[in-house]
């Protein structure tokens, strides 16, 4: 079961990650685990976005981390706001940070890193602003697999 892949104190670091990120920007981080993800792992991110409600911040500044952990699958969303402000080589290079994680088997170590690095670019482009609500829960989603 997804839930189970992370300990109790590994799901709160990575909770705590999001909500540290979160304190600088007006960005929103969302993370979600499954076991397995049978397709193409950057379409089964694209629905895992849109069912999360992702799609629908304000400043289109979201950024999913999705692990498929059972596949070795995982991939990173940034929205629309985001994705324009920074290049795709950005995103390569926080992937390949996180995959050296993941190849030691510390995983909760490989996403609060990649939280961290995608909570600076937010904050770099969409600073917090006094008025910001957090659109999004910061709490880990579970699915059970993709077999699509």
């Amino acid at each position: 079961m997804a839930k189970q892949f992370f300990s109790e104190e590994e799901q709160k670091l990575i909770i705590s990650a999001i909500q540290k990120a979160e304190q600088q920007t007006s960005g929103e981080i969302r993370v979600h685990i499954e076991p397995t993800c049978k397709g193409d792992v950057y379409e089964r991110a694209k629905e895992v976005f849109e069912q999360l409600g992702m799609h629908a911040t304000e400043l289109k500044n979201g950024v999913l981390f999705y692990l498929a952990y059972q596949d070795k699958k995982f991939a990173i969303l940034g929205d629309k706001g985001i994705h324009e402000k920074v290049s795709q080589y950005f995103w390569d290079e926080v992937k390949e940070l996180m995959a050296k994680e993941f190849k030691s088997k510390k995983f909760s170590e490989g996403l609060c890193l990649g939280i961290e690095k995608a909570g600076e670019k937010l904050n770099t482009h969409f600073p917090f602003q006094k008025n910001d609500t957090n659109e999004l829960s910061n709490d880990i989603s579970f699915g059970g697999g993709n077999n699509a």
